[in-house]
């Protein structure tokens, strides 16, 4: 009798350790999304108000879209446990010249030479970083992991490349001999001051695992699906040092499944190629590196990261390509900021001034299946509506975005679902 009660006392023990084992598993939440908030400087800037005679307030838009991921996060009850900018989240530069590009004779430009640095840094400092920091605020309430990626117009300043050096009219010729005039930007103190590791964002966050340059690059992590996942907001073009340091964090942390944010990377056609005005590498090789460089040197070689982020030239478009370990790397661009349709109806003015109509994507991830899958989807926060349920969507953008595309090719660049095949060769079950 005694045998059989330790029998019986031993097939207890065993069954509840199973119990909890399934438990366990049972209570992974598969499912979550990811937010990428694309350029939305067009939302923030001073100028897109009814203040200074814009048809709409188009700051409240920028406010809709921060209440709507917020709302949706993890913490309030919704699917979203980690949100990403790809950058130029305000318009104007604070034309701060800043001693390193003074030095090599970069000269300082104004966004737009006709308002005057005075009408840019008041609408800059009053009007712009104070509406970011609103929603940011609203974001950054809710306790969710987030990273933010600068864009060319967050910096402190943007210089004039002068391809003719001692010429006292540079602007002449490059007009006289159809050249496109090439940008460079430069300095980090308003973006850091905004998002820098010390920010009230980030201080003290145990998510936000490390930074480079005072901020403008920065490394998040973040749980989910099973997976503890690595993220990195790099600044535009990263240079050497940048993709160093990004090293060292990975080798901290090996075998995260990992992502990457930057602003400029793909462009509408798939191809890693910068925008004609703005080729940082082009103009300061030794300060930066091409997307393809960024690909070559540091992105196929890392096995772990499996996803990059973009904005900056509108339009969107996806790229896979295998990595040195034959796995995919998902590369994807989304920019609607040229949208302008919830301002400017056709009806009422020829010419579309672009603010982005509300809309962002929607990651979302299903990590339940021997072939886990991310649902792409793009959704408007001021029409409430998926890009698919739209009936204007075809006949409002595409020819302003992919003119060459078919109506069904341009739903379905904005509308798709990613296989992740060999996910759980690379990164494990999940647990």
């Amino acid at each position: 009798m005694k045998d059989l009660t330790k029998i019986i006392l031993l097939l207890t023990i065993f069954l509840a350790g199973c119990s909890d084992e399934r438990g366990t598993q049972s209570e992974i939440d598969h499912h979550f999304t990811i937010a990428v908030i694309p350029d939305t400087q067009n939302m923030v800037d001073y100028r897109h108000q009814k203040a200074e005679g814009f048809a709409i307030d188009s700051a409240n838009l920028f406010i809709e879209q921060m209440e709507f991921i917020a709302a949706n996060t993890k913490p309030n009850g919704g699917e979203i446990e980690f949100v990403t900018s790809v950058g130029d989240v305000w318009q104007h530069t604070d034309v701060y010249l800043d001693p390193e590009h003074e030095a090599r004779g970069f000269p300082a430009i104004l966004s737009d030479p006709r308002l005057g640095i005075e009408n840019i840094l008041t609408g800059l400092k009053e009007f712009e970083l104070p509406l970011t920091r609103r929603g940011y605020n609203i974001l950054a309430a809710t306790g969710v992991p987030f990273g933010v990626a600068p864009g060319n117009h967050d910096y402190d300043t943007g210089y004039q490349y002068n391809p003719f050096p001692g010429d006292p009219d540079p602007r002449a010729r490059i007009s006289e001999e159809g050249l496109i005039p090439n940008r460079h930007v430069g300095g980090y103190l308003t973006f850091n001051d905004m998002f820098g590791p010390d920010s009230e964002y980030f201080s003290n966050k145990s998510w936000y695992i490390d930074s480079f340059h005072g901020g403008v690059n920065s490394a998040q992590i973040f749980k989910a699906g099973g997976y503890t996942f690595l993220h990195f907001s790099f600044e535009m073009q990263a240079g050497d040092d940048v993709l160093d340091w990004a090293q060292r964090v990975i080798d901290k942390n090996p075998g995260l499944p990992t992502m990457m944010s930057t602003h400029d990377y793909l462009n509408p056609s798939g191809e890693r190629l910068p925008s004609p005005a703005y080729d940082f590498a082009s103009v300061d090789p030794l300060g930066h590196n091409s997307a393809e460089d960024i690909w070559n040197d540091f992105i196929r070689k890392n096995d772990q990261i499996f996803m990059i982020l973009s904005g900056h030239q509108i339009g969107q478009s996806l790229r896979i390509d295998k990595n040195d370990a034959g796995n995919s790397v998902y590369q994807i661009l989304s920019d609607y900021q040229g949208r302008g349709m919830a301002a400017n109806p056709p009806a009422d003015q020829e010419r579309i001034t672009g603010i982005g109509d509300g809309w962002i994507r929607l990651m979302k991830f299903d990590t339940s299946g021997e072939v886990p899958k991310i649902d792409v989807r793009t959704y408007s926060t001021y029409y409430k509506k998926y890009s698919k349920e739209f009936e204007n969507y075809v006949s409002w953008y595409r020819d302003m975005e992919q003119p060459d595309m078919a109506d069904s090719e341009f739903l379905s660049a904005d509308h798709y679902t990613l296989e992740l095949r060999n996910f759980r060769n690379r990164f494990g079950e999940p647990k």
